[in-house]
């Protein structure tokens, strides 16, 4: 007769067994596909369906391990610091549209010549992008005292920096859009904020795809809490950095859906 299992399941394997398959000795070596088969139904047959583990409770009674997980936040801005929650609207707004033109025209903006002196760093040479984004006066943080330099109408991208044109930031494809975001995070995680720094921060925001990759997540709220760190080390709400740190927390929290790090205004 059949077990309750062979009617319920379908055989896999059918065979067909002769009469002798009731003497087999499971002891023994198979001599043929048919007698290994056999035997490993017969060997099935001899433990329970269902198996109970016997536990020991007084194993089960040790100190109880805790893990605390915190998710860092932003320091809350200081009084007069915090922009106006219809100011961060628009702010969302206006990017989003930003987003929208450089996803239409990307592919137009990816075909335009570059100049000839614009050489793009190899995706993984991260001090050639940090002169390439912000120019040897940032990036080595020296002032130039040539005059005769200083009196020259052209100007030096590989002292100033590149801006991020349309036609540079379109032929980067996300992996390395992320990386040289993670790289000017990196660098501004030690050092102050700069109009250079924050054009290419902007631009590089723009030109992250939807939904974000997980590494992108932690990037933009490291980047988003250096912000507010740093705006809350200013003495004055003139200070011409203001506006910029404020833009930068807004997009990651409010566009981006970081929420515990958005500004509430008074």
């Amino acid at each position: 007769m059949k077990s309750n299992v062979e009617e319920l399941m379908p055989r896999l394997l059918p065979v067909e067994f002769g009469a002798c398959s009731k003497d087999l000795d499971l002891n023994g070596a198979p001599r043929n596909p048919q007698e290994y088969l056999r035997q490993v139904q017969l060997e099935a047959s001899l433990y329970p369906e269902v198996v109970v583990a016997e536990i020991d409770p007084k194993k089960l009674k040790k100190k109880k391990q805790t893990v605390n997980v915190s998710v860092a936040v932003c320091q809350a801005a200081p009084m007069g610091f915090c922009p106006s929650l219809s100011w961060q609207q628009k702010q969302v707004s206006n990017f989003s549209d930003v987003r929208q033109s450089i996803m239409k025209n990307r592919q137009h903006w990816s075909r335009q010549t570059l100049d000839d002196n614009v050489l793009m760093p190899k995706l993984t040479d991260e001090e050639g992008w940090k002169r390439f984004c912000l120019g040897e006066k940032v990036y080595l943080e020296t002032t130039s005292c040539d005059t005769a330099a200083e009196s020259e109408p052209a100007l030096d991208y590989s002292k100033e920096g590149f801006p991020p044109f349309l036609s540079i930031v379109s032929r980067l494809n996300q992996s390395t859009v992320l990386m040289v975001l993670e790289i000017l995070i990196s660098w501004f995680e030690e050092r102050s904020f700069t109009p250079q720094l924050g054009r290419w921060l902007y631009a590089l925001l723009a030109c992250m795809e939807k939904p974000l990759l997980p590494e992108a997540h932690s990037s933009i709220r490291q980047l988003a809490r250096r912000c507010a760190q740093l705006r809350s080390t200013l003495e004055s709400q003139e200070d011409e950095r203001l506006p910029a740190l404020n833009l930068l927390i807004c997009l990651v929290a409010r566009y981006f859906e970081q929420n515990d790090l958005a500004d509430q205004p008074e």
